[in-house]
């Protein structure tokens, strides 16, 4: 294929091939695919690399979400339809996970960061408001810190959606020990790719042992736990304290993660460094504006809002350019919009023009600089 007629994706994952085939082979000839040491040593290595105190694998992001109202639901003993305020601008795994657990989804708007805004989380909150489910959108902080802030002074719980945040930081500091608990994503395009899986970590580590047991069936012993203990006579018996779910990760996912986390910091400032290249030949361009990104995000977006996204879109396919969206308003979907008595805030309208408006150009590991330039000179004669 010439370099004229190559197909630039959104997302490309990079897997290290020769490395996961080599962890693979010992997975498969150990005859242990299930929960097991490399779950575990995943976990380990990713409490290590984050600097969080406790880290469950799962086998979804969206598992993990769920988990977290759960979990913080039956301890702190919520009512059903106790509000959980987040944004429209995400993926719908993060509201779906609020219905999935008997709680009412409020909508607050965004601001220019992609982000939950502060000032209008304050005209929703009330007595029934429990949390509020912060996204990280594309990786970026945006007022995660001023969230932070309101949730203590509120008395409310943070979760932290950071599907995206896998690598960002709030300084020096990996993202996540801001929340209660906060979830990642390594689903199969994210910056720390496997086939799918994510992990969830709870500040409390009382909660993080309830989150294994209702990850797994709600059963008190997992298969390896007792397999450690397969000399004694009673190794078999388990008890079912609570009711769970199938949502825990494997051996076979945990090595590709384990892998795709070496690579990590190595691979997100490559990507920081496209984007400060899409920044550099976008940013004269006064018919666009650049969804800009905390100093240490992960990068999994690069994302600008654009008046005529259809024609530009068009213009970037008819060049073998394949843009995406992130995200359409979870309030436009035909399912939310029967809720009855949907709460949101009464000014939604930085969420509906991101939601009309927002393109995300391809970012990825085999992305190249001149691939950027030429990204960027179809935008610049077409937006």
């Amino acid at each position: 294929m010439t370099n004229k007629n190559k197909k630039i994706p959104v997302f490309k994952p990079k897997y290290r091939t020769k490395e996961n085939l080599s962890a693979l082979k010992e997975i498969f000839n150990s005859g242990w695919t299930g929960i097991g040491n490399k779950t575990i040593q995943f976990e380990n290595e990713w409490k290590k690399f984050t600097g969080l105190k406790n880290a469950h694998f799962l086998n979804s992001c969206t598992a993990g979400l769920h988990i977290s109202l759960l979990v913080l639901k039956n301890f702190y003993k919520w009512k059903n339809n106790s509000e959980i305020i987040t944004t429209p601008i995400s993926f719908v795994s993060t509201s779906h996970s609020i219905l999935y657990s008997n709680l009412k989804v409020v909508f607050c708007d965004i601001d220019y960061t992609g982000t939950l805004d502060p000032k209008k989380i304050l005209q929703v909150i009330n007595k029934k408001t429990k949390a509020i489910l912060f996204v990280g959108l594309g990786g970026s902080c945006g007022n995660l810190l001023k969230i932070k802030e309101i949730c203590r002074k509120k008395k409310i719980k943070l979760i932290i959606d950071a599907a995206h945040m896998a690598g960002s930081y709030n300084g020096n500091k990996h993202i996540g020990s801001e929340g209660d608990v906060s979830i990642f994503s390594f689903q199969a395009v994210k910056n720390l790719p496997s086939a799918d899986s994510g992990i969830i970590c709870f500040k409390d580590k009382k909660l993080d042992a309830i989150s294994r047991k209702i990850s797994w069936c709600g059963i008190d012993k997992d298969t390896f736990t007792r397999e450690k203990k397969r000399k004694s006579i009673n190794a078999w018996e388990y008890d079912v304290p609570l009711l769970g779910y199938k949502y825990h990760g494997n051996s076979v996912i945990a090595a590709i993660a384990s892998i795709s986390l070496k690579y990590l910091t190595k691979d997100n400032r490559y990507r920081t460094k496209l984007s400060n290249h899409y920044i550099k030949k976008l940013k004269e361009n006064k018919r666009i504006f650049i969804v800009q990104h905390s100093k240490h995000s992960s990068r999994h977006l690069f994302s600008i809002l654009v008046k005529n996204r259809e024609n530009l879109i068009r213009a970037l396919k008819k060049n073998n350019i394949y843009p995406g969206v992130h995200y359409k308003s979870i309030l436009e979907f035909d399912f939310y919009k029967k809720i009855k008595n949907l709460k949101k805030t009464k000014d939604m309208s930085v969420s509906k023009k991101f939601s009309a408006e927002i393109l995300s150009l391809p970012l990825h590991m085999y992305l190249t600089y001149k691939d950027v330039g030429k990204i960027c000179k179809i935008i610049n004669n077409h937006a």
